[in-house]
């Protein structure tokens, strides 16, 4: 008898382990990236976003601080001949603006909604231009959609913008008195809805420093924020299923103007998501083979890649920059 049971136990046991790994197997198989494809594509039209407020906290002077307005814009001064939004100003005398977007496709994307930008105490004197000025952002379904493909996400909820250093895009780009600029993101509890219906919470913890070389506008985007014994994280919390996930910054991240926000030219992540036994590797800036490239001057690279492991199998993805 205990013959018969130790035998029982043994073959459930060995059950039990043969099913956990034809379920790890096949998990890994059927892995396609989509956790660092999501997180990829709001870190990026929440860097759109960004950029789009540095521009227009920049030209209002009450905002930036400046003693009066000028006929000179940042749009100009970077070549942007459309935005797809209007800005609404008549809180700016509160510290308080509105940009509305109006749907209009430009590079591949249809913006709608809105985001309202509040200078923290401009009642008693700060500006966006002081070291340490907080800008208080709200995502009023902020929603983004790539004509290419129709695939959307929408963004509700509250961020803090921080001057770090001092000065803004006015003083990088119009009067060039700063040779750099740093600032940074952060904010809990980020809304996040896809095409699909499902819906994923973000904590996106971000540091960018601004520089001219050669004249380009150039972003480097570090991961600042933290969750349990993990560090440098751009992002962390749930996918769209639902389960938790990290984004961390091993390589930090740089874009230009020349090729976008949207088109990194270096910089790698390492995404963990708790319901898989393999990490996600992202690699920015390689070619249709999923090569690394070092884009020469006034060219660009043509996607990213994501890569997972598994015992001694590799398996990747290629995705075009869009």
């Amino acid at each position: 008898m205990k013959k018969l049971t130790l035998l029982i136990a043994t073959t459930f046991l060995s059950s039990a382990i043969l099913f956990t790994a034809c379920k790890k197997r096949k998990a890994f198989k059927e892995e396609d990236g989509q956790a660092s494809s999501d997180s990829r594509n709001v870190i990026t039209e929440n860097e759109a976003a960004v950029n789009d407020i540095n521009l227009e906290v920049g030209n209002n002077s009450k905002l930036h601080g400046r003693n009066s307005s000028t006929a000179s814009s940042l749009q100009s001064a970077l070549g942007i001949s459309a935005t797809g939004y209007l800005v609404d100003t008549t809180g700016a005398y509160q510290g308080t603006i509105k940009i509305n977007y109006d749907g209009t496709v430009i590079n591949n994307r249809k913006r709608e909604g809105s985001i309202r930008l509040t200078i923290v105490d401009y009642a008693s004197g700060k500006r966006w231009k002081q070291v340490g000025c907080v800008l208080k952002v709200d995502y009023l379904g902020y929603k983004v959609t790539r004509s290419s493909d129709n695939k959307s996400v929408e963004l509700n909820g509250t961020q803090n913008l921080t001057n770090i250093t001092g000065g803004t895009w006015w003083e990088l780009l119009i009067v060039k008195t700063q040779s750099s600029l740093a600032s940074s993101v952060t904010g809990t509890d980020l809304n996040v809805k896809f095409d699909d219906g499902k819906t994923a919470v973000y904590n996106i913890n971000r540091k960018f420093t601004y520089t001219l070389p050669n004249g380009i506008l150039t972003c480097t985007g570090e991961g600042i924020g933290s969750s349990e014994s993990l560090s440098n994280l751009e992002n962390f919390g749930t996918t769209r299923d639902g389960d938790k996930f990290t984004s961390q910054v091993t390589t930090p991240i740089v874009w230009n103007l020349t090729c976008g926000w949207n088109a990194p030219t270096q910089g790698a992540l390492e995404i963990k998501v708790d319901s898989k036994e393999f990490k996600l590797n992202v690699t920015f800036s390689v070619d249709q083979s999923g090569n690394s490239v070092s884009p020469a001057a006034n060219s660009c690279s043509y996607g990213w890649k994501v890569e997972w492991n598994y015992k001694n199998k590799t398996n990747k993805k290629v995705i075009k920059y869009s």
